[in-house]
C-alpha cells in the first residue's frame, strides 16, 4: 500500500467515525425525547456511504433512503445542520421541516432521502436523463435497500437507464433484512447483483464492510457512467447493527448473528488495515478523538438553535 492509499483510508475511517458517533448522539437525543418521529440508523453500513460517495465528483448527485444519515454526511452535509434538521431546528438542512427521514442538501448534491421504499430510484434516473439531455458531465447515483429490488420502480428504472444508456449508478445496500423480514423470505435469489443481467448492464457484488473495496467498485461504475457507457448495479453486502428503527429491538435475528457481523464492523476492518500499514494505537485514537470533538461541537451548536417560527409553516409548500 502506498502513502496515498494510507492517507485515503485514514480519511475514510475518520469520516466513518463521524457518521457512527453522529448516530450515537442521535440515539441519545431520541431517548431524551428531543427527536420527533422515528430514526433509522445506518450503523454497520458506514463503509457503503463513505466508499460510494467518495467516488463522486462535484456536480454529481445522489438520492438515498430514510436510513440516509451516512450518505448525507459522506456528501459533505455539515454535521450541525444534520443535527439541526433531526432536532427540528430552523437552521436544519430543510429548515427543521423534514426530520430524520427526509434529509436533503442540494448544495452538496444530495437530492433527498425518501421515506417510501425505492422512491428515490426513479428520481435518480430522472436526474441522469436531465444530465444527458443537457450534455452535462455528471452522474446520478441512488442508494436503496435489498427490499427495493422487488418493486416495480426498481425494474422500470433499470430498464430505462439501460435503454437510454444514462449516467446512473444503482447501489443496493443489502443488509439482509427488509424491515423485519430476512431476505430469503422475500427474494428467490441470493445474489441481487444478478438482476442486472436482465437489463444487459453490469452487476457487481462487493463486500460492503470494506470501504476500500467499495470505493474501487463504485469508482469504476461512476467512471463507466460518466464516459457514456451506461448504468451499473452494485450490490454492497453489509449489515445494520441496530434494529430497523428505534422502536425495533431486532429480536427476530438469530442468536449470534449480530455478534458475528460486529467482528466485521467496517470501522474495525479499516483500523486493522491501517495498523498493517504501520499506524499506532495513539494515531488511531487521534482519528477517533477528532471525530468525537467534531460531533460534540456540532451537537452543542444544533441544540442551541431555535425551532422554525409558526409563520414559516406556510413557506416552501406547493399550495
Amino acid at each position: 500500500m502506498s502513502a496515498s492509499d494510507a492517507s485515503q483510508l485514514e480519511a475514510d475511517l475518520a469520516l466513518m467515525w463521524r457518521i457512527r458517533l453522529f448516530e450515537d448522539e442521535v440515539q441519545r437525543l431520541f431517548t431524551q425525547n428531543l427527536v420527533h418521529g422515528s430514526t433509522h440508523l445506518c450503523q454497520g453500513q458506514e463503509a457503503v456511504s463513505v466508499g460510494v460517495c467518495g467516488s463522486l465528483a462535484p456536480g454529481d448527485v445522489i438520492t438515498c433512503t430514510y436510513r440516509g444519515h451516512g450518505a448525507l454526511i459522506a456528501m459533505g452535509a455539515p454535521l450541525e445542520r444534520c443535527f439541526g434538521e433531526i432536532l427540528g431546528r430552523a437552521e436544519g438542512l430543510c429548515k427543521g421541516k423534514g426530520g430524520s427521514m427526509h434529509l436533503a442538501a442540494h448544495d452538496r448534491g444530495a437530492l433527498g432521502s425518501f421515506a417510501v421504499v425505492g422512491a428515490g430510484i426513479p428520481v435518480a434516473v430522472g436526474a441522469a436523463l436531465s444530465a444527458k439531455l443537457q450534455s452535462r458531465d455528471t452522474v446520478a447515483l441512488t442508494f436503496f435497500g435489498d427490499g427495493a429490488t422487488n418493486i416495480g420502480a426498481f425494474h422500470e428504472s433499470l430498464n430505462l437507464a439501460a435503454i437510454w444508456r444514462l449516467p446512473c449508478v444503482f447501489v443496493c445496500e443489502n443488509n439482509l433484512y427488509g424491515e423485519y423480514s430476512p431476505i430469503a423470505t422475500t427474494t428467490p435469489i441470493d445474489r441481487l447483483a444478478d438482476r442486472a443481467a436482465g437489463y444487459g448492464i453490469p452487476g457487481v457484488q462487493v463486500d460492503g464492510n470494506d470501504v476500500t473495496a467499495v470505493r474501487k467498485v463504485a469508482g469504476a461504475a461512476v467512471e463507466r457512467a460518466r464516459r457514456g457507457s451506461g448504468p451499473t448495479l452494485i450490490e454492497a453486502r453489509t449489515y445494520r447493527q441496530a434494529g430497523h428503527s428505534r422502536s425495533d429491538p431486532g429480536a427476530y435475528r438469530p442468536d449470534g448473528e449480530l455478534e458475528l457481523w460486529k467482528l466485521r464492523d467496517p470501522l474495525v476492518l479499516a483500523a486493522k488495515a491501517l495498523q498493517e500499514m504501520g499506524y499506532s494505537d495513539p494515531e488511531l485514537d487521534r482519528i477517533r478523538g477528532e471525530a468525537e470533538a467534531a460531533v460534540r461541537e456540532a451537537r452543542g451548536t444544533a441544540v442551541a438553535w431555535q425551532p422554525p417560527s409558526p409563520e414559516s409553516r406556510f413557506e416552501d409548500v406547493l399550495a
